[in-house]
């Protein structure tokens, strides 16, 4: 009977926010506008930034790279929880939630290397400003980016191998996208092997990259102490002050949802904790980079100047 219902489940149907019956359509409204300001937020950083030769430095190359990864990211997950809030969800096949989950994994790792990259790139600038274009050259950068986007590809190959050899006899996500732990809990197996080997890697790619981070800030601090005029000071944590923001939020959401016990919250608290990651930590980008950063705002104006100038 066991081996009849491992055959038998060749699809998934998410849950989604039944909890949240009553208020579907309002949910759907509010996420419907923070995808749209994402999107939109996130194509002007990057036209922006390949349009203005002010802004053709390894510090906004980086941040370009976010933008795209972060936008792939949000199209992986939020259209199909944007149908499901006003009933149109179908039905996901195994390959399909598989491809889901790859595109997820991926491009949540490469955001948390890129934004270690970002952290390399800023303690570059300030503890060594005079070999600043020479440490941080085109080569340099690449090698970065490719490298964060390698441990991503690497990291979700071998989570979907692990999570797609077991058997599955439950066919209902109690989530709105394919996360690991909501898939593994509808497998007939015994998944404690899984669980330590998804709780050792998640422990990786966000301990190891927050880490680095926090010792190029360490670094970074300390550079700046020395610095005699307070202006100069001034403008030194100015440079940083957008990338520690964003920092702060994107590993403090993912260490929430991904380093605390497996059983610690509701189901209704861990789909808001996916919310956050999910929906608000994309928006944080263009938001934290076109309010706080002068030299993004400064591009602005002068590509919104040249538009009605011409």
């Amino acid at each position: 009977m066991k081996r009849e219902n491992h055959t038998v489940v060749t699809e998934f149907i998410f849950q989604g926010f039944s909890s949240f019956h009553e208020h579907k359509l309002t949910l759907f409204v509010v996420f419907l506008a923070l995808y749209l300001l994402t999107l939109a937020g996130n194509v002007i950083i990057v036209t922006i930034i390949s349009i203005d030769r002010h802004l053709h430095t390894p510090m906004y190359f980086f941040l370009s790279m976010l933008s795209t990864s972060e936008t792939t990211y949000t199209l992986a997950i939020v259209p199909r929880m944007l149908s499901s809030l006003i009933g149109l969800s179908q039905p996901i096949s195994l390959a399909g939630c598989a491809t889901q989950m790859f595109f997820f994994i991926t491009l949540a790792i490469n955001n948390c290397f890129l934004l270690t990259a970002m952290g390399y790139d800023r303690y570059v600038a300030i503890c060594n400003p005079l070999r600043y274009l020479v440490i941080m050259n085109k080569r340099v950068c690449a090698q970065l980016v490719l490298g964060a986007c390698s441990i991503g590809l690497l990291v979700a190959i071998i989570q979907i191998s692990s999570v797609f050899r077991l058997p599955f006899c439950n066919r209902k996500v109690a989530h709105y996208f394919c996360d690991i732990r909501p898939v593994m809990k509808l497998s007939c197996a015994d998944t404690t092997v899984h669980d330590v080997i998804n709780f050792i890697i998640s422990s990786l790619v966000i301990v190891v990259p927050m880490g680095l981070v926090f010792i190029s800030y360490i670094l970074i601090i300390s550079a700046i102490l020395k610095i005699a005029s307070a202006e100069g000071r001034k403008k030194a944590f100015a440079t940083c002050a957008s990338h520690l923001t964003v920092v702060i939020v994107h590993y403090g959401c993912a260490s929430i949802a991904y380093l605390k016990p497996k059983s610690e919250n509701t189901r209704d608290q861990d789909q808001l904790i996916s919310v956050s990651y999910t929906i608000f930590t994309p928006l944080l980008n263009p938001v934290v980079y076109t309010l706080r950063n002068k030299e993004v705002k400064d591009a602005l104006y002068r590509a919104i100047g040249k538009k009605f100038l011409a």
